[in-house]
């Protein structure tokens, strides 16, 4: 199976979407002081890349 470039991006944006959830879920449930608020921040962070990869499949 050849990747192209549009795949790469696919594959790329789906890893982002689940580090992000992930970095979420560590700021809600398993950080209760302010080192939680920075872990949600980066998790929104990572989904904002993730929608930068998203758009650019097809025009790449």
């Amino acid at each position: 199976m050849a990747m192209n470039k549009n795949t790469v991006l696919a594959w790329a944006t789906w890893i982002m979407i689940l580090v992000g959830l992930s970095l979420i879920a560590l700021g809600a449930f398993r950080y209760d002081d302010v080192a939680g608020w920075g872990f949600a921040a980066v998790g929104v962070g990572f989904f904002a890349v993730a929608w930068v990869f998203n758009a650019l499949k097809g025009r790449v």
